[in-house]
């Protein structure tokens, strides 16, 4: 304990990190006032239909990721998704279309075209999705609570530009948060929206448990020490990786490389045994959003029974299909983001191979082998961890709102970014102040 408050007085040593760290809160700051205010033309007080709408199932994980924002008619209402549709739409195309491709290898001339690219789409998205959030307040809101009149064009205009730019601005500070700041600013900000609905739902969890013959102190306790073994399963998932041992022939005095000379110093390709993160969840939520919203559309009786499974996020048919999803996306997202071919490739320029496989496309095919084979206990594992708020729900009792922080995209987001931060914090330690984070380590004077 010690060393840790030692460390956190060292951050802010370094002038540097602590600019970082205060640009950091201020812009999450501005961020959380953001999703305080209400819509032009709509009576903030009036909201209560749109609040009960997202207190659970697909309501309340909308409202998750927008911090709260949705249920709030906030300028922020549709939050930083359509940018994170935006990213995974142009991540797919990359595959497919050539002019991307070549984007791709462009280095940072080429980065900064498929940003661009991706900001237009965000725009484009955003007006799409705009007048159905209005749509949505229509259905829910009294006529009274719109002081533009229900139904006014003037409202429905002025209301999606506003939406639009609310989009464009949160993209805008998280892209400020990751180039000026610390962390992923787009994830950071999904992170603290996450954050400021946990509170409240352990207290309603709390409360629940105290009631008479519910539990009582004793399932409370019991409750936090699942939440914090999975926690540490989830740190587990996203940190391990299976290392593939490397070796490199030494150059000829004619600078060309000597196979019969060999290096002593072996070195590692790590490969994640959950390389494609959270995207397989986010991909699968996605999909499982589609039946439920075109039976909406029709009023039969097969329509309404499809719509009433997909919109029930802790129904054991949702999960199955669910977790089956997770499971194809994890080897979809996989194949299309570690490229084993390349990394052969790669690793024959530089004079390496893996001890007892041939160099070239033999390389390639040992590591697509191991990557498919830690993969599907990877997927398995992950379809686990989304799956298991609904089952904290049916076997535990747990409410709904403190299940969803059990498992699923909001857990393993919070400890993704988590993790990400503390890694970039370390890093400026490790650079700046310490030779080592180790007990043993010594300070050193920053570097400017």
């Amino acid at each position: 304990m010690k060393k840790f408050f030692e460390t956190f007085a060292n951050i802010w040593k370094i002038e540097e990190l602590k600019n970082k760290i205060l640009l950091t809160l201020g812009l999450l700051l501005v961020y959380r006032f953001g999703t305080q205010v209400t819509l032009p033309g709509i009576d903030a007080t009036r909201l209560q239909a749109l609040t009960d709408q997202t207190d659970q199932g697909i309501g309340w994980l909308i409202n998750v990721f927008t911090g709260g924002a949705f249920s709030q008619a906030s300028v922020f209402a549709l939050g930083i998704m359509p940018y994170i549709s935006a990213s995974i739409v142009v991540q797919l195309m990359g595959i497919a279309v050539p002019y991307l491709q070549k984007l791709q290898n462009d280095g940072e001339s080429g980065r900064k075209k498929m940003t661009q690219i991706t900001r237009w789409l965000t725009i484009g998205i955003t007006l799409i999705q705009g007048p159905g959030y209005i749509y949505n307040l229509y259905k829910q809101l009294p006529p009274d609570a719109f002081l533009l009149g229900f139904d006014d064009f003037s409202f429905l205009f002025s209301s999606v530009l506003i939406l639009t730019t609310g989009t464009v601005f949160a993209m805008w500070l998280g892209e400020k948060i990751t180039d000026k700041g610390i962390g992923n600013g787009i994830s950071l900000l999904i992170m603290v929206g996450i954050l400021a609905n946990l509170p409240q739902s352990f207290i309603q969890e709390v409360q629940s448990r105290l009631a008479a013959g519910n539990g009582g102190a004793i399932m409370i306790v019991i409750e936090i020490v699942i939440w914090l073994l999975i926690i540490i399963a989830c740190i587990l998932l996203t940190m391990a990786v299976r290392k593939i041992a490397v070796q490199y022939a030494r150059r000829s005095t004619s600078g060309e490389y000597d196979a019969s000379a060999v290096s002593g110093n072996r070195q590692w390709i790590p490969l994640k045994l959950n390389a494609s993160g959270v995207m397989p969840i986010i991909f699968a939520q996605a999909i499982m959003f589609i039946p439920a919203a075109v039976a909406g559309l029709s009023s039969s009786d097969t329509a309404q029974s499809i719509t009433a499974t997909f919109s029930n996020i802790f129904g054991w048919e949702y999960n199955l299909v669910f977790a089956l999803l997770i499971i194809i996306f994890t080897y979809f997202y996989t194949a299309i983001t570690v490229p084993t071919n390349k990394m052969a490739d790669d690793l024959k320029r530089s004079g390496g191979f893996i001890p007892g496989v041939r160099p070239g496309a033999e390389t390639a095919d040992y590591l697509d082998r191991i990557m498919s084979l830690i993969t599907f206990p990877g997927s398995l594992f992950l379809a686990i961890i989304a799956i298991f708020p609904a089952i904290a729900v049916s076997l535990l009792g747990i409410q709904q709102g403190w299940a969803m922080f059990y498992g699923g995209t909001s857990l393993l987001i919070m400890v993704s970014v988590a993790i990400d931060t503390i890694q970039q914090v370390n890093s400026y330690l490790l650079n700046k102040q310490y030779d080592g984070l180790m007990k043993s380590g010594k300070n050193r004077k920053a570097i400017a």
